[in-house]
């Protein structure tokens, strides 16, 4: 299992601490030293099944620089694509993979049905 997730993250800090609590062994990457690629996050959007808007960290400063919620809706998937490969700190986070299950974002319920 990949836990992808930003170091300063109060929800990432969650999530680590209960996959801990629990005993789920997982690989920790820092988004923000590590990004997933272009190809990365098309695999793992055809695997999630969720919309693509649902990959970007709608609470973060760059979406709210660059007025992303505006923007969004005319872009392309190809250019939501590489705009969240362009910067980890786009990406929602706590990012998990595990098998073929994509979490995005820490619900404790939503972890403990799926993981």
């Amino acid at each position: 299992m990949l836990a992808i997730c930003y170091p300063k993250c109060s929800t990432c800090k969650k999530a680590i601490k209960w996959l801990e609590e629990n005993g789920i062994e997982y690989t920790y990457r820092d988004i923000k030293e590590d990004n997933p690629t272009e190809e990365e996050l098309r695999k793992w959007h055809a695997m999630s099944g969720k919309p693509l808007r649902k990959f970007f960290n709608t609470s973060g400063m760059i979406y709210r620089d660059m007025q992303l919620k505006d923007k969004l809706p005319n872009m392309s998937e190809d250019e939501m694509f590489k705009l969240l490969a362009s910067d980890g700190m786009l990406v929602k986070r706590p990012f998990v993979v595990a098998g073929d299950t994509i979490l995005l974002g820490f619900k404790e319920s939503e972890w403990k049905s799926l993981l």
